[in-house]
C-alpha cells in the first residue's frame, strides 16, 4: 500500500522526535502497524518484528513448508486435512490465513527493453471497440492495428468482424500505406495466426503462411506471457483507444476509417518517437523506409469463400442476409464469393448473381430479373409475391388480410389495392394508415386510403402522383423498327417491266 509523503514524514517525526511506539503511531495516524514498520525500515532502521505468541500450528510448520516446497499450488483445504491426520486440531478458517503467509511466492520477473533494427520488425494485433448498429444488426467494431517497431509508425483500420479475410486486408492496407513490407511480423496467440500451440511446437494458420510467402516476410509468434515482446502494438492499441476513438463521432465505418487515415498521417506521425526524442515518428519512418522490403508486383487476392445451399426458395443465406439466385438453381449447393462491397454467387466457374453487400440483418437483396423469371414461370405466384412484399414493407398488412378473410373479402383485390398505396405513399406511411384502419376495425383498403389522405392533409402536402403507367400506355412507347422501302422500289420496277 502506497501512503502519501506527508504521512511518511509524520511517522518519522513521531518515531524519532516524540519517541512514540509503532502501535501508537499506527493508531493515531489510522494506518496499519506493518505500514509504519515498513516506512521506518525504508528510512534505514532495522525492521521491528512483533513478538508472536505460541500457536497450535508451530509443531507442524516444518511439514507445511516441506509440502508447499514440493507442491506450491496445493489447496489449503487439502493441506488442512493432511495436518489434521497428523494431530492438528485448529479450525480451517484460521488455518487458511496462516497458510497464505507461509505459501512460497514466485519472484517478480524483470524484462529487458528490446530494440530492433530499421525495417526489421512490425507488430500486429486486434482491438475491440464496442459495437455498431446497422439497421437491425449489432456488429462488433474491431480495430486492426499494425506498428513498425523501429519508427513506431501506426496503421489503423476498422472492420465489422475479426475474420481471417479482414485480418489479411488489414495487412494489405498497411503494406500499401507504408509502400513496403517489414522482414518480420510478430503475432500474439491469435486464432488467425496460431491454430495450435504446445510449448515451443506451433502450428500456424496455413492461409497466413501462404500470405506471408506471397509478401516474403516471416510470421513470428511471441512467447506466452511475454508482454515486453509485443508491447509496442499493445501500447499502440491503448493510444488509439485514448487518443483517437474516445469521444469521436462518425457516420459509418467508412467515415471512421477516413478519419483514422487522416489521424495516422497527421497527429500520430508528428508525435515524438519514443526511442528518439529529438525526432518525430515521420522523420524516423523516412530513415527506416529504405530498409523495408519492396512490395510484390501483384497483391494477394482476398475473397471470402463460403459454401451455401439453396432451399426451395431462390435465395442463399450469407452473413445474416438473403441474396437471390436464378430459380433454376434451387435445391443446389453453390459458392459465395464476397468482398467488402459485393457478394457474388457462383456455380463452378459460372457467376449466377452479383449483389451489393449488406451489413444489416434479415435483409432480402434481390435481382428483379431473378424474381420476374420465376413469376413468368408461375403466374399464380404473383399474388403471393405481392403479399410477401407487403409483409416486408408494412407488417400490419398481414393482420388486415386475416381480418378481411374472416369477413369473406376478396384478398386479391385488397392486396392489389394495398400494393398501389405502397407504391404511392411508401412503407412507413402505409404501416401507420393500416394501424389506424385496424384500430377502427375496418379492414378495407378504402379505410387505409382515407387514413393516408387525412395524414397528408394534416401536413398540408400535395397529393402524391403514381408514376406507374398502365400496360397499354407503356406499350405505346415500344420502339418500332421501320420497314425498308427497297422492296417497294423492286415491286415498282417489276410492274414496269411487265407493262
Amino acid at each position: 500500500m502506497t501512503i502519501p509523503p506527508d504521512i511518511e514524514a509524520q511517522i518519522l517525526r513521531y518515531y524519532h522526535a516524540e519517541r512514540w511506539r509503532i502501535g501508537t503511531i499506527a493508531k493515531q495516524l489510522r494506518v496499519h502497524r506493518d505500514t509504519v514498520a515498513r516506512v521506518l525500515a525504508q528510512a534505514g532502521l532495522p525492521r521491528i518484528e512483533r513478538l508472536r505468541r505460541p500457536s497450535k500450528i508451530d509443531p507442524y510448520l516444518p511439514f507445511i513448508h516441506e509440502t508447499l516446497a514440493k507442491f506450491p499450488t496445493l489447496r489449503a483445504s487439502r493441506l488442512h486435512a493432511m495436518v489434521q491426520e497428523r494431530g492438528y486440531r485448529g479450525g480451517q478458517s484460521q488455518f487458511r490465513h496462516i497458510i497464505a503467509c507461509h505459501r512460497p511466492r514466485p519472484p517478480a520477473e524483470a524484462y529487458l527493453r528490446l530494440r530492433t533494427l530499421p525495417g526489421e520488425q512490425a507488430q500486429v494485433d486486434w482491438g475491440h471497440f464496442g459495437h455498431v448498429v446497422i439497421g437491425r444488426a449489432r456488429r462488433p467494431l474491431m480495430a486492426f492495428v499494425a506498428v513498425l517497431s523501429f519508427s513506431r509508425q501506426i496503421f489503423l483500420r476498422f472492420f465489422l468482424d475479426a475474420r481471417m479475410e479482414n485480418f489479411l486486408r488489414g495487412h494489405i492496407g498497411a503494406f500499401a500505406v507504408w509502400n513496403a513490407v517489414p522482414r518480420v511480423i510478430l503475432y500474439d496467440n491469435l486464432r488467425s495466426a496460431v491454430l495450435e500451440r504446445r510449448g515451443d511446437a506451433i502450428r500456424f494458420n496455413p492461409i497466413l503462411l501462404d500470405f506471408a510467402g506471397h509478401y516474403r516476410y516471416e510470421p513470428r509468434p511471441v512467447a506466452v506471457a511475454r508482454g515486453n515482446e509485443k508491447g509496442r502494438v499493445e501500447r499502440a492499441v491503448r493510444y488509439v483507444r485514448d487518443g483517437f476513438f474516445a469521444g469521436r463521432q462518425f457516420a459509418d465505418v467508412e467515415d471512421l476509417n477516413a478519419q483514422a487515415d487522416e489521424w495516422c498521417q497527421g497527429a500520430t506521425a508528428d508525435r515524438r518517437c519514443p526511442d528518439q526524442d529529438s525526432l518525430t515518428v515521420r522523420e524516423v519512418f523516412a530513415q527506416e523506409a529504405p530498409y523495408l522490403m519492396k512490395l510484390p508486383d501483384n497483391p494477394y487476392p482476398v475473397v471470402e469463400q463460403v459454401a451455401v445451399s439453396v432451399s426451395k426458395t431462390p435465395y442463399v443465406r450469407f452473413d445474416k442476409n438473403d441474396y437471390s439466385v436464378p430459380h433454376s438453381h434451387v435445391r443446389r449447393s453453390l459458392t459465395v464469393l464476397a468482398d467488402p462491397d459485393r457478394v457474388r454467387i457462383v456455380d463452378g466457374q459460372q457467376i449466377l448473381a452479383s449483389h451489393p453487400r449488406s451489413y444489416d440483418k434479415g435483409e432480402r437483396i434481390e435481382d428483379p430479373a431473378h424474381i420476374q423469371a420465376l413469376i413468368d414461370q408461375k403466374r399464380e405466384a404473383h399474388r403471393e409475391r405481392a403479399t410477401d412484399h407487403l409483409a416486408h414493407a408494412a407488417p400490419a398488412s398481414q393482420k388486415l388480410l386475416v381480418r378481411a378473410a374472416e369477413r369473406g373479402a376478396n384478398l386479391g383485390a385488397i392486396t392489389a389495392a394495398l400494393m398501389r398505396l405502397l407504391r404511392r405513399y411508401g412503407g412507413a406511411e402505409l404501416q401507420s394508415a393500416i394501424m389506424a384502419a385496424l384500430d377502427r376495425d375496418v379492414p378495407h383498403p378504402n379505410a387505409v386510403r382515407l387514413a393516408l389522405e387525412r395524414r397528408r392533409e394534416d401536413r398540408q402536402q400535395v397529393p402524391p402522383v403514381d408514376m406507374t403507367l398502365p400496360a397499354h400506355v407503356r406499350a405505346r412507347d415500344v420502339a418500332v423498327r421501320p420497314h425498308s422501302l427497297e422492296t417497294y422500289d423492286q415491286l415498282k420496277d417489276h410492274n414496269h417491266e411487265e407493262s
